[in-house]
């Protein structure tokens, strides 16, 4: 299914495999640049296929070095072989076993897909067309085969020697320098599931007795030294493990499950199944090195990639077009896993913040795509926002429709009906409608239709009658190749606060347009262009409370004035929409600030009813801090080029930030002092929530007293640097410091990398803040840093912190000289031939340059057109391009 050829694959072509691979058994024998992989395949005819069709196998650049059906070398006449395939034109028409050699060179392998070597070990990574880089197979999600590997390598290379499922095997070779291991894992698995690891490696320990009394064998493997540093993953893993007994009944189901910590990795992490590949930054912790940020990340991908062994891996998705079908729903599942662990409230936001930045953005613009897509040049590049953040609102919004119970009912249908297949978004949906006894067929537009709605909500309240009458229309505005879009089905939570903050019951209000299930349940179902509803009897002005909890994956636009958010700021029940008036009220501000071509405001330029709604917050003592941050931070400069939408200017909506940042900080100034002052009772260090919610709006308050004070906020900051016992006030005070040009911001930024030079990940965390500063010498800046022994070109997480750092930068990236568009240009070039998966991630900076205001339109188009230009672009780095110039 490779698309070098130009040719887009089609969900509409799709057609069963004409053969499967019932087992696959691999000899791989390690070696730096020489690694010997054999190959012996299971076959039959699949009953669903074409009869007598030939067997293509797919490979990437492969050379064979023997083919041998059913015991015999098959004659040259028999088949057709390249290095992307290898096909059988007459096959038998019974089961066949067929065996194959080949040679790879994971040293020299820079894509880092299939067997490649990551520091002092090897390592795999076969998500999605991996497996073919290291031996001909037929790599599709819905060939299920059950994997025997035996691995063979020096001990003094690899130590170490993990597979997927069970060790059934080890000793010592004939060369007595030489050991092996034998894996088998008895569930059947997609190829992109294989897993292999070897090499000198540490092991974290640890045991988990599931609640049907099986013992399982955990370890978490680490580079020498560092085992220290796994603590806290392997407890996150125990907690992701019992949460998931209790929550959806799943239990682990294998002796072993291990996970192994690479520094050389694409992405966050990967599933395989019993052996879990991870980015080192997802497991490595300490309170000196790791931010709350990241103990929160480590903890929701360990949760993300444990939860894939029923939500991706037991069953898995029959196509690629199907892949929302695992990450989304393993999206969804690590979000309540982390709900239940720490604040749910918080962490709703946290997540809607996510979803609007990089999800929303990517709807605006030339790379929306349907949550399943229908097609597709390069399967890679649909690992997207869309794919996993919408795919998880998808299933939330689900369960608000039809309800807790019948949501677990569904779930619990779909483990049992599909356990061991390969399943499509209808085989999950037609459970759920069969536990709710529903219709939804309109739902299913959610993923066949592409771009965010917009839900609007008119309210008029009546005096007279004290009746309230509110109006939710819907709409969506086209996207590529869907000019027309039909309405959705949009569960919209809803509630009325009273003006003066009072609660108002809808049961105790006459009601009109309400169904009684939806008058016990508070959400009302739109699924058509426009509803209204009428509130009569009220006690008095109502004040709609709209789309609670963030019930629905839409922008919302309504006609609530100042004062109505600011009573919704102080008395609404639901959190996320106290969060969401202040973001309202905060982004009125800013989106006129910026019309006014960034225009300084002074304090009493800003409404006094959004300072007291401010101060109001900060004052509550019965607030959870963490909650009180999120309110406190105002909304990314990204967020009010989403909301501004055409003729963005970046510089504009940067000096409105901060002109409000500065106003915050000053009319707040003596409240915002208090919550910087140091704990007076100095507790060690904890990454659990309420500690992290303290130091996150300790850290909130010297930002914008910061911006109020630049004097005031570097000494703070100087001084929360020098006292600071953890990495999270430490980041955060050099963050603010970063912001302050001088002569302190330099000093402060070489002794945080002279404190942590032997510290890569740490290391990040200095490129990315320098990568970020809003200021015209970045650019610069980032150049020389690219010549910094820190930086790495052939290491993702490098690139990430500093050229992806600098690409999110909005006023630097998007410079009005188009510097900034040509410097990722050139990047995404150079890194193109070495790590298509990469570059064209990098290519993703992009996605909104229509929206920009004619002049830097006109720069960024010529960047994307050189690169388009360039005779011998990957298929990754093509497909971003070519869609992104809307071709």
């Amino acid at each position: 299914m490779r698309t070098d050829d130009g040719k887009p694959t089609l969900l509409s072509e799709y057609r069963p495999p004409d053969y499967l691979i019932e087992a696959i058994w691999l000899d791989i024998v390690l070696h730096r640049t020489a690694t010997r992989v054999r190959s012996k395949l299971t076959i039959r005819p699949n009953p669903a296929g074409r009869p007598a069709a030939p067997l293509r196998l797919d490979g990437d650049g492969l050379v064979p070095h023997a083919i041998i059906l059913d015991g015999q070398a098959l004659p040259l006449t028999a088949q057709v072989v390249t290095a992307d395939s290898l096909t059988i034109a007459d096959p038998p028409r019974e089961p066949f076993t067929l065996e194959i050699e080949t040679l790879t060179d994971p040293s020299a392998n820079t894509q880092l897909m299939g067997l490649y070597r990551s520091g002092s070990a090897y390592c795999t990574q076969c998500e999605a067309e991996g497996f073919r880089r290291i031996t001909y197979t037929l790599d599709r999600p819905d060939v299920l085969s059950v994997f025997t590997t035996r691995i063979e390598a020096a001990k003094e290379d690899a130590p170490v020697l993990l597979s997927n499922g069970n060790l059934v095997e080890t000793g010592a070779c004939e060369d007595p320098a030489r050991h092996f291991a034998v894996w088998h894992d008895p569930f059947p698995k997609p190829c992109y599931l294989f897993a292999l690891v070897g090499g000198a490696l540490d092991c974290l320990s640890d045991t988990y007795v599931t609640g049907g009394g099986r013992r399982v064998a955990l370890g978490i493997y680490v580079e020498p030294g560092k085992v220290p540093l796994a603590h806290y993953a392997m407890d996150a893993l125990k907690r992701s493990m019992r949460w998931d007994e209790k929550a959806f009944g799943r239990e682990y189901d294998l002796d072993i499950f291990n996970i192994v910590a690479v520094s050389d990795f694409n992405m966050g992490a990967m599933e395989n199944k019993g052996l879990n590949v991870f980015n080192d930054k997802y497991i490595l912790a300490s309170p000196q090195t790791a931010t709350d940020g990241d103990y929160a990340g480590i903890e929701t991908v360990i949760a993300h990639e444990y939860f894939h062994n029923w939500t991706g891996n037991r069953i898995t998705c029959r196509d690629w077009f199907q892949l929302c079908l695992k990450e989304g729903l393993t999206v969804y599942r690590d979000q309540e896993f982390s709900s239940d662990e720490r604040s749910r409230p918080v962490k709703r936001i946290a997540d809607v913040r996510t979803l609007r930045l990089r999800q929303f953005a990517e709807d605006a613009g030339p790379l929306a795509h349907n949550v399943r897509p229908d097609r597709y040049l390069e399967i890679n590049n649909f690992y997207t926002a869309t794919i996993y953040e919408k795919g998880a609102e998808i299933v939330r919004m689900l369960r608000h429709l039809i309800g807790m119970d019948a949501f677990n009912q569904g779930m619990t249908l779909y483990f049992d009906r599909f356990d061991g297949t390969a399943a499509t978004i209808e085989d999950f949906l037609g459970c759920f409608a069969e536990t709710s006894e529903s219709d939804l067929s309109q739902f299913m537009r959610w993923y066949e239709q592409a771009g965010t709605p917009e839900l609007k909500v008119v309210s008029t309240f009546e005096p007279q009658d004290a009746s309230l009458t509110v109006e939710f229309s819907q709409s969506t505005a086209p996207t590529q190749g869907q000019p027309t879009k039909q309405p959705l089905v949009v569960p919209v939570a809803f509630g009325l606060v009273g003006v003066t903050g009072t609660p108002i019951a809808l049961a105790d209000v006459a009601t009109e347009g309400l169904s009684a299930a939806e008058l016990r349940s508070g959400v009302v179902e739109l699924d058509g262009p426009t509803r209204r509803l009428t509130f009569r009897g009220l006690p008095e002005r109502a004040i709609p409370s709209t789309l609670r909890g963030f019930s629905a994956p839409v922008k919302i636009a309504t006609d609530l004035t100042p004062s109505d958010l600011t009573v919704l700021l102080a008395h609404d029940s639901d959190s996320f929409n106290r969060w969401q008036a202040a973001q309202t009220l905060a982004t009125r501000v800013l989106v006129e600030g910026t019309r006014a071509a960034g225009s300084v405001q002074r304090p009493n330029d800003v409404d006094p009813g959004l300072l007291a709604a401010f101060a109001a917050v900060l004052d509550d003592p019965h607030a959870d801090p963490a909650f009180v941050a999120q309110v406190m931070t105002l909304p990314t400069e990204a967020d009010l080029a989403r909301d501004i939408g055409q003729d963005v200017d970046p510089d504009a909506i940067h000096i409105a930030r901060e002109s409000l940042r500065g106003t915050l900080g000053s009319a707040l100034h003596d409240r915002l002092l208090r919550l910087c002052q140091p704990p007076k009772d100095v507790l060690p260090y904890s990454p659990a929530a309420p500690d992290a919610g303290r130091r996150a709006l300790r850290n909130t308050a010297l930002w914008l007293l910061a911006g109020g004070d630049a004097g005031l906020g570097q000494d703070l900051a100087a001084a929360q640097f020098d006292a600071a016992d953890n990495m999270t006030d430490r980041i955060a005070a050099l963050g603010v410091l970063s912001l302050i040009p001088g002569e302190t911001r330099e000093i402060m930024l070489n002794r945080f990398q002279v404190m942590f030079a032997d510290e890569p990940l740490v290391g990040d965390k200095w490129l990315s803040l320098q990568a970020s500063i809003p200021e015209a010498g970045t650019l610069d800046r980032v150049e020389r840093l690219m010549s910094h022994p820190t930086f790495s070109m052939a290491t993702p997480n490098r690139i990430y912190a500093l050229i992806g750092g600098f690409s999110a930068n909005q006023t630097q990236f998007n410079r009005q000289d188009g510097r900034g568009y040509d410097f990722i240009a050139e990047i995404v070039m150079t890194l193109d031939d070495k790590n298509p998966q990469v570059a064209a991630r990098l290519l993703n900076a992009f996605r909104l340059w229509r929206t920009m205001e004619p002049h830097r339109r006109t720069r960024a188009e010529a960047a994307l057109e050189r690169i388009a230009e360039r005779p011998s672009l990957s298929a990754d780095v093509r497909d971003i391009v070519t869609r992104s110039l809307g071709r």
